[in-house]
């Protein structure tokens, strides 16, 4: 189950979200969303305490929302406790604003 968009905006703007987009380098430079980090799933196992905090929420997203739902597992199993998966890219671009 994907989070809405305007919960993801929500949660950005009151809550400080960490916003993380886990699709390709490649993919990222090609569509990148605002506020958005890349760190790819392939890496996102070795992600460190310098890259995402504990004590904030993260969002993950990706082209079509799979790749998101592992790396949202992998982050939980790695003790992050607030992860949400935005799911495809294009959510964020049909978002009304808020």
């Amino acid at each position: 189950m994907f989070t809405a968009c305007e919960d993801v905006k929500r949660l950005i703007k009151e809550k400080n979200a960490q916003f993380v987009d886990v699709r390709t380098p490649e993919e990222y430079a090609m569509n990148k969303l605002p506020g958005a980090v890349n760190i790819p799933l392939q890496d996102i196992d070795r992600v460190g305490d310098s890259m995402l905090s504990k004590d904030l929420p993260v969002i993950v997203f990706c082209r079509s929302g799979q790749r998101s739902h592992m790396a949202m597992q992998i982050l939980l199993s790695l003790g992050f406790d607030e992860v949400y998966n935005m799911g495809p890219s294009q959510a964020w671009t049909q978002c009304p604003d808020s």
